[in-house]
C-alpha cells in the first residue's frame, strides 16, 4: 500500500535523524504525573522514570515523550510550576543518560522553553498551538522539531476529517510564520481529543488523507478509551486493542507512533513495516 505521496525531508532530533518512509519510529511515553489516564503516572519518583526511561530504550523506543500535566478530558490543568517541578529535574536527568532524544509534551511555551534548555528536543503540542502560540517561536529559536495536534476539545464539529484538516493547516501555518522549518514540523491528529468514538475510528481509518499536508504523521491510541468502548475493556487490558491500531495506523501512513507498551509495540511496527513498507 502506497503510504506518502513524496519522499519526505528527515528530521534532526538531537543526535537522532528521523527518516521518514523507512520505518516506523516509537515514541515512548513517560507521565510524570499522579492521575494519568492510562494508570502508568509516575509522579515524583525520579528514579522509577529513570528506570522505565532505560527499559524502554532498550525495547527499542526512538525517543522518549515526557509529560507533567495529565490530558485526559477531566483532568485539572496544572500551573507553570508545578509543571516544571515535576518535568525539568527528570529531563536534565534522562538527557545525560539515554542515547535517545527527549521530548516534552507540553502546551505552555514557558514550560517548553525551560524544558529545551534542559535538554529536550521536541516539542509536544496537544492543542496544536491553540493555547499558546509562543510555543512556535520556543521551538523555531531552539532548532527543534514541533509535533502539532489537532484538538477538538474546544469546538466539537459533525465533519471530522474537513476539521482535521482544517486545524493543522492552520497550525503549520502559525508554526512556518514564526520561523519553524518545515522539516521540523510533525502532525498529529488527536485521536481522543474532542472526538467521538466513530470520529477516531474514522480518522484511524482514513489517516492517509494527512498526507496532502506534506508532513509526517505521529498516531498516538495506545490504551485510549475508544479502544476500551469498543472492546469493553479497562485501561490495563487494552494491549491488543492498541496493537490492532497501531498496525491499521501505519498501513494508512502513520510514522511515528506514541505508546505506553514499547516491547510489544515494536514488534507491532516492526512487522507492520516488513509487509507495509517492503524492508
Amino acid at each position: 500500500m502506497e503510504t506518502s505521496q513524496q519522499p519526505l525531508a528527515p528530521t534532526r532530533c538531537g543526535n537522532t535523524e528521523f527518516r521518514w518512509g523507512e520505518r516506523t519510529y516509537v515514541m515512548g511515553v513517560l507521565n510524570l504525573t499522579p492521575d494519568s489516564f492510562s494508570g502508568d503516572g509516575l509522579g515524583s519518583d525520579l528514579e522509577a522514570v529513570v528506570a522505565q526511561a532505560r527499559r524502554f530504550v532498550a525495547e527499542g523506543a526512538d525517543i522518549i515523550d515526557v509529560g507533567g500535566e495529565s490530558t485526559r478530558p477531566d483532568s485539572k490543568p496544572v500551573s507553570v510550576s508545578e509543571e516544571l517541578g515535576r518535568v525539568i529535574p527528570a529531563i536534565e536527568r534522562l538527557a545525560g543518560e539515554l542515547s535517545v532524544p527527549i521530548s516534552i509534551d507540553t502546551y505552555k511555551s514557558q514550560v517548553a522553553r525551560r524544558a529545551v534548555a534542559a535538554g529536550a528536543r521536541m516539542i509536544n503540542d496537544v492543542w496544536g498551538l491553540k493555547q499558546d502560540p509562543g510555543l512556535a517561536q520556543v521551538a523555531a529559536e531552539a532548532g527543534v522539531p514541533l509535533v502539532l495536534a489537532s484538538n477538538q476539545r474546544d469546538k466539537p464539529c459533525p465533519d471530522i476529517i474537513a476539521e482535521v484538516v482544517s486545524s493543522l493547516k492552520k497550525s503549520i501555518k502559525l508554526a512556518r510564520a514564526a520561523g519553524v522549518a518545515e522539516q521540523d514540523i510533525i502532525i498529529d491528529p488527536g485521536i481522543g481529543f474532542g472526538k467521538s468514538l466513530e470520529q477516531n475510528l474514522e480518522l484511524i481509518g482514513r489517516l492517509a488523507g494527512l498526507k496532502s499536508l506534506g508532513r509526517p504523521i505521529l498516531l498516538g491510541t495506545s490504551r485510549k478509551s475508544m479502544i476500551g468502548l469498543v472492546l469493553d475493556l479497562p485501561v490495563d487490558e487494552r494491549l491488543l486493542g492498541t496493537a490492532a491500531t497501531v498496525a491499521i495506523g501505519i498501513a494508512n501512513g502513520a510514522d511515528m507512533v506514541r505508546v505506553h507498551d514499547v516491547k510489544e509495540m515494536v514488534q507491532v511496527c516492526r512487522m507492520s513495516d516488513a509487509i507495509i513498507r517492503r524492508l
